[in-house]
């Protein structure tokens, strides 16, 4: 499944699009950013509430497919700036973390 694809069968909100076409392998849920930098994996799309600058530093580093901001939590200008200078994905819902984490999952089954 494409990030376009998540896109297109839940209704969130794309933020950013640096490359829709990226291949979404996997998925990981976390707000600890330095525990998301140790277990979050290459594909993922992540799950997270954290919206400062350092998500996109975290989304880089663990070259996530896709980060979603859940519960209708927005990142701030300096997130977005960092994401877009290393091409993330970023989308948004009001859906709570734990539907994401199923909806993900029901899709990568």
């Amino acid at each position: 499944m494409t990030v376009r694809n998540l896109i297109e069968r839940t209704g969130y909100e794309p933020l950013l699009l640096g490359d829709d076409a990226r291949e979404i392998t996997g998925g990981y849920a976390g707000d600890l950013l330095s525990w998301v930098m140790g277990r979050a994996e290459s594909g993922d799309c992540w799950v997270t509430i954290m919206s400062n600058v350092n998500v996109a530093a975290v989304g880089q580093l663990t070259d996530c497919a896709c980060i979603v901001f859940s519960e209708g939590v927005r990142p701030d200008e300096a997130a977005v700036n960092a994401a877009k200078t290393h091409g993330l994905n970023l989308l948004l819902t009001e859906k709570s973390t734990f539907e994401v984490c199923a909806e993900v999952g029901a899709m990568l089954k």
